[in-house]
């Protein structure tokens, strides 16, 4: 690949300014559910699931992965979620979601 065919994929400044006020509002969102009383009980799930999402924003955007070659991606993205799915079944186990 030539160097100005890497620069037209090459996303732009406003790319990342979204992607920063994306990471952003997920974060304004994280602080608010956890001050909402009536989601305590599926508090961590959604915390986890929020954290996973700006997880693979960054990865994607902010390290290049979106440019590169789709394994590098699942590299980073499939463990995440089968780490999430493991916490979320314990959690189940052990009765965190039944009162």
């Amino acid at each position: 690949m030539t160097e100005r065919a890497q620069q037209q994929s090459h996303p732009s400044t406003a790319t990342y300014l979204i992607i920063a006020a994306i990471l952003t509002i997920i974060t304004l969102v994280e602080i608010g559910v956890f001050y909402v009383p009536a989601l305590q009980r599926v508090l961590a799930p959604i915390l986890l699931l929020l954290s996973g999402a700006k997880f693979i924003l960054v990865v994607m955007f902010y390290m290049h992965l979106k440019q590169d070659h789709k394994l590098f991606a699942a590299i980073f993205t499939i463990p995440l979620l089968i780490a999430i799915g493991v916490a979320i079944a314990l959690m189940a186990l052990f009765g965190v979601f039944v009162r």
